[in-house]
């Protein structure tokens, strides 16, 4: 009844004397019977659901009795209005005088109107994302789902895509580390998960060639000196001084990744983080402190070393080493670089583009010369209208799907580049390299 009620009838009873509920309910049926016929009468109307349950609240106080009635009805307005009025001519209760009016008739759509209206108010202010995207931010909220997806696990530890088939990889600290390299297209790195380096990641470190990338925190330097111990680094890199591998913006993470020295030019040295990474994440690293007078083997090389990759030349008069200036050594490596002839492999063009952070992009034909070179923003551009088409690309620059496709029509054969981008297709004729993935190929002629 309460689901199809479309009224209330309120009315309120006073009565000179004790009286109870039941004594209400009784007065109400027995008073009105017959009083309006057989159509209206209470009793029908109750039987065939016309009426509700005659709800009736009273207190008796001082010798007297105040009480409130409801009863609810199905009727239309003027069945319900007549059956209100009929109430008023009861005037006992009980054994006791009594006084019956009625006080509202309320309508119960209205009722629930007004409930509609104020509930709609709620939800127009509440319910509504009003926010509005840009176009920088979808492609930018999917590129991070994405990359989000691609994080998998290698032996239960965070790892990108990359780390069971690349032949190098990245060990960084934890998973949030992992996911930053992701979002700027690494995707070789392995999270340790605190100092406690896995035997997982110590196995893996015996086959690949291995970058520690490290917090710039005493916890990064627990975490070098365990892998040391238990694994084998080739390189290392940290986070400028105070800052995570995951705080890092695009410029620190690379710049940081550009600074990396090999492990064995500083694992003797007891050298202080602070001397392979640059505080500012600059792509200069901070000097590494000269040896001691005590340590015959010394010398300046340090320096060298922490500014160049590790099969990079060494200065050829060693004799000298006791007389010169600490960066002597530099400057005779420079000395020999401009004498000799132009870069020989792929490793030394991607070193003399990527590795020395130009901005630049070198076209090379097939026998590694140098068809043309111009700036990074221009490579579509430049790509398009060379003739020939070149046979490498080496790019400093992140390589994007866009690029790649391109070359791709070109009949370009490789790419080296900074950094890869997330692809989602990869044209089987053109070979795609990070230049960290081709630094330990340099030997071979890469």
């Amino acid at each position: 009844m309460e689901d199809t009620s479309k009224y209330l009838i309120h009315a309120n009873v006073i009565a000179d004397g004790v009286v109870e509920r039941s004594d209400v309910v009784g007065a109400i049926f027995g008073q009105t019977e017959g009083l309006l016929g057989d159509e209206l009468d209470l009793r029908d109307l109750r039987q065939s659901q016309k009426v509700g349950r005659i709800d009736v609240s009273i207190s008796s106080t001082h010798g007297q009795s105040h009480g409130h009635l409801t009863i609810a009805t199905s009727l239309d307005k003027v069945e319900t209005a007549t059956l209100a009025a009929s109430l008023e001519t009861i005037t006992r209760v009980g054994p006791c005088r009594a006084e019956l009016e009625v006080a509202e008739i309320e309508d119960v759509r209205a009722a629930k109107r007004k409930e509609v209206v104020e509930r709609a108010k709620e939800l127009l202010e509440t319910a509504f994302d009003d926010s509005v995207m840009s176009s920088e931010e979808i492609l930018a909220e999917v590129r991070e789902h994405v990359r989000v997806e691609d994080i998998t696990e290698y032996e239960g530890l965070p790892a990108g895509p990359r780390v069971t088939d690349s032949d190098a990889i990245i060990v960084v600290e934890g998973r949030a580390d992992v996911l930053t390299l992701l979002k700027y297209g690494i995707k070789n790195a392995i999270a340790v998960e605190g100092t406690n380096v896995p035997d997982a990641v110590a196995e893996l470190t015996n086959h690949r060639t291995v970058t520690a990338f490290l917090d710039g925190d005493r916890g990064g330097d627990l975490i070098l000196e365990e892998l040391s111990q238990v694994g084998d680094v080739d390189y290392v890199a940290f986070a400028p001084a105070g800052t995570s591998v995951e705080d890092l913006d695009h410029h620190q993470l690379f710049a940081s990744l550009r600074n990396k020295v090999p492990y064995d030019a500083v694992s003797g040295l007891n050298v202080p983080r602070e001397a392979i990474a640059a505080t500012d994440g600059s792509t200069t690293p901070a000097p590494v402190p000269p040896a001691s007078d005590d340590d015959p083997d010394g010398s300046e090389t340090p320096a060298a070393d922490t500014a160049q990759p590790a099969d990079a030349a060494q200065p050829a008069d060693e004799s000298s080493a006791d007389d010169a200036e600490p960066t002597a050594p530099v400057a005779d490596a420079e000395e020999d670089d401009d004498s000799a002839a132009e870069p020989a492999t792929i490793y030394d063009h991607a070193t003399a583009i990527v590795r020395e952070n130009t901005d630049r992009v070198r076209f090379l034909d097939a026998d590694g010369s140098v068809l043309e070179e111009t700036d990074a923003g221009e490579i579509e551009s430049a790509l398009e209208e060379l003739e020939p088409a070149p046979s490498t690309v080496v790019l400093d620059a992140i390589l994007s799907q866009q690029l790649l496709d391109l070359a791709a029509d070109r009949g370009v054969d490789r790419i080296v580049a900074r950094s890869l981008g997330q692809f989602t297709k990869q044209p089987t004729s053109v070979q795609v390299h990070a230049i960290d993935e081709i630094a330990e190929r340099a030997p071979e002629g890469e």
